[in-house]
């Protein structure tokens, strides 16, 4: 158990020691770091590259669920061409008829 106090001790005392030892006093604050923070282009560039690829995310999220919701309906038919087949089977209408509204409709 004394080696164990004894390695901590040593370890806190060599650690503002090694701090010291540098010829100069350590940061705490970035002012120091040689990249400051990296606020120049670089720090710009890879917070906008960062919106992108979030964005894209959160895109491609949001195609993805709307294409799985949009599994499972049927397509639209055209109404309209739908009712002139059911009048023309009705026989409200005849084949000319037919025919010209359909082409009417396309």
């Amino acid at each position: 158990m004394k080696s164990a106090r004894w390695i901590v001790a040593t370890l806190w005392w060599l650690t503002p020691a090694t701090a010291l030892a540098q010829g100069r006093g350590y940061d705490w604050w970035w002012e120091g770091h040689p990249m400051g923070m990296m606020w120049g282009a670089w720090g710009i560039g890879m917070g906008l590259m960062m919106l992108v690829f979030w964005g894209l995310v959160i895109a491609a999220i949001v195609v993805g669920i709307r294409w799985l919701v949009g599994q499972g309906k049927q397509p639209r038919s055209d109404s309209a061409l739908d009712i002139l087949r059911q009048r023309y089977a009705r026989g409200e209408i005849n084949k000319e008829e037919f025919d010209a509204k359909k082409r009417d409709l396309s």
